[in-house]
């Protein structure tokens, strides 16, 4: 792993009086690929969403690239290079594809990969068959690879993806996994928060187990899969 990023140390949230994570620590390289795995409501979308500001009720520390950004708004945290997609995409679906890229345009910045329309519509082909479509009039898919590219236009350090498998076709998530597989080659850091054990696998070398808002296992998906009693305890249906 390159110099850490990302680092969240002892990170706890709520809503209201209900507490959703407990001291949640976990390290995202530059350039390094890490999965955030646990089943459905173990913690995943919070996690991210505390570590961008989205979770008011929160303590702990996150820093990015050696900065303190715990207490920063949502908006700052983005402009410093960490990007986010979110489960529910978020396009905008008037606008076409090229406009919605438009909207996610920032400036190139330093130590992060420089991505263009032309670039994007390499890693995702199905986007460059679309250029002028709106983004209601695509399928769940097209619409989870135009978020992401919107997301890319940004050229951040890192980026944050949130159950980026989730109901799509098999052949969608192949591409998706050569996509992220590429943004890993050009040096891109990842978080993806998945479900789907096989997909973690092929786009991650690392991984934090969660289950109940706290962290059950962390390590390389080598030694993960050394330890089938956790899969068993934290995963399986």
């Amino acid at each position: 792993m390159s110099g850490p990023a990302l680092v969240v140390s002892g990170l706890n949230a709520s809503y209201g009086r209900a507490q959703a994570l407990f001291d949640v620590s976990l390290e995202v390289g530059a350039g390094d690929a890490v999965a955030l795995i646990g089943r459905n409501g173990a913690g995943k979308s919070t996690t991210m969403r505390a570590i961008l500001g989205f979770v008011k009720q929160r303590s702990g520390k996150v820093l990015f690239d050696g900065d303190d950004i715990s207490a920063e708004p949502t908006y700052r945290i983005v402009k410093r290079g960490l990007g986010y997609v979110p489960e529910d995409r978020r396009i905008f679906a008037d606008l076409t594809t090229v406009e919605n890229l438009e909207v996610g345009r920032q400036a190139p910045r330093q130590g992060a990969p420089v991505w263009t329309p032309e670039k994007l519509f390499s890693l995702f082909p199905n986007l460059g068959e679309l250029r002028h479509r709106a983004g209601a009039r695509m399928s769940g898919g097209e619409q989870q690879m135009l978020a992401i590219a919107r997301t890319l236009m940004g050229n951040p350090a890192l980026l944050l993806l949130d159950e980026p498998s989730e109901g799509l076709a098999p052949r969608i998530v192949e591409q998706m996994i050569a996509a992220l597989q590429q943004m890993k080659q050009e040096g891109l850091g990842l978080l993806v928060s998945e479900q789907n054990l096989n997909f973690a696998r092929l786009v991650a070398d690392r991984v934090y187990v969660i289950e109940k808002g706290a962290i059950r296992f962390s390590g390389s998906m080598v030694e993960f899969d050394a330890h089938p009693e956790v899969r068993d305890a934290y995963l399986a249906l």
